[in-house]
Parts: structure tokens; sequence; C-alpha cells
């Protein structure tokens, strides 16, 4: 599984993580950081450290699930 992780700073000085799952192979830096400031822009999410207000990161994390057979 793919997950976008994109971080916040926010208004309290805390950071704000939102992950989106199913994230594509092919997407960019470029894109990603194009989403962020869109959702800055748009002040859609807040949270106990307030209002997001700026871009602290973003990373894909890549995980990989392994079945075991129980005996």
């Amino acid at each position: 599984m793919r997950i976008l992780e994109m971080d916040f700073s926010t208004e309290l000085g805390r950071t704000k993580t939102i992950r989106v799952y199913e994230a594509k192979e092919s997407l960019t830096g470029a894109e990603v950081s194009a989403v962020m400031d869109n959702i800055i822009a748009k002040n859609i999410f807040a949270g106990s450290g307030g209002n997001l207000t700026g871009k602290a990161g973003a990373q894909v994390v890549v995980t990989t699930t392994t079945d075991l057979t129980l005996v």
C-alpha cells in the first residue's frame, strides 16, 4: 500500500499530518506541494493545533503485507 503523508505546521506551532491512502506511483513533489498550498489557502481543516499555516514536509510510505501460515 502507498500512503501519502502531508505534514503541515499550525497556528499553535504544532504539526498536523493528513494521510491519503492508495496514492498513485507517479505522484510528484510539485503535485503534492500544489495540493498542500490549496489545502492551506482554502482553510478546510482545523484541529486542536489551530488552522494550518504552512508546509512542514511530505513523504510516501510504502507498506507490504506478508501472510503467515499458522500451525
